[in-house]
C-alpha cells in the first residue's frame, strides 16, 4: 500500500456498484444452470453487462461481458467479487474470467459519470456499449456509442463523479 497523500474531511458517499439504498427491493437477474459466469476479459464491477452465448440446456445465455448492443442484461453489483490479481496492485475492481457472478435487474447502486456532461435528477441513464460505463441524457435522446436503459439517475453529479440511480424514477 502506497503511503498516504492525502487527507479527506469527508468519507466518500458511495464507492461504484455499492448500494445506494437500504430497501430489499432489489432483484438478481435469472441464470440457468451453469450461469451466470465472467467471459473472456473479465467482468468490472459498478458496469452494466450483457448476457451472450454459450446457452445453458434451458436455452439462457450463460455468459456476461462488459459490452454488447441493445439493452444490457443487468448491473455488476460490489459484492465483495472483485480481485486483485494485477502484480503489486492495491485495489481492483475486475473478476476474472470463468468466475460465477449475480447481475441486478432493480434496486438503487452508485456508478461513475462517465458522459461528457453532469447528470440530472430523472434523467434516464445510458449504457456504454464498449466497456458498459454509463452516461445520463433525456428519454429516449441518442448517445453516440450509447444505450439507453430502463435505469434512472438519482443525483447529481460532474463528468467522473459517482451518481445514485435506480430501476423507479425519483419521486
Amino acid at each position: 500500500m502506497s503511503f498516504p497523500a492525502s487527507i479527506n474531511y469527508q468519507p466518500a458517499p458511495g464507492v461504484e456498484g455499492d448500494f445506494a439504498d437500504a430497501t430489499w427491493d432489489r432483484h438478481s437477474v435469472i441464470a440457468g444452470p451453469g450461469g451466470l459466469i465472467v467471459g473472456s476479459g473479465g467482468a468490472v464491477i459498478g458496469r452494466f453487462h450483457w448476457a451472450t452465448a454459450p446457452n445453458d440446456p434451458n436455452g439462457t445465455p450463460t455468459s456476461i461481458t462488459n459490452s454488447g448492443t441493445g439493452a444490457p442484461t443487468g448491473f455488476l453489483h460490489r459484492h465483495q467479487q472483485g480481485l486483485i490479481t494485477t502484480f503489486l496492485a492495491e485495489t481492483g475492481m475486475t473478476v476474472p474470467p470463468g468466475f460465477p457472478v449475480a447481475l441486478m435487474k432493480s434496486g438503487a447502486y452508485w456508478m461513475k459519470n462517465r458522459g461528457s456532461a453532469p447528470t440530472a435528477i430523472n434523467q434516464k441513464v445510458f449504457a456504454n456499449n464498449t466497456d458498459g460505463g454509463a452516461a445520463t441524457g433525456n428519454a429516449g435522446a441518442t448517445i453516440a456509442g450509447f444505450t439507453e436503459t430502463k435505469w434512472y439517475c438519482h443525483s447529481v453529479a460532474a463528468v467522473g463523479e459517482n451518481f445514485k440511480f435506480s430501476s423507479v424514477p425519483n419521486g
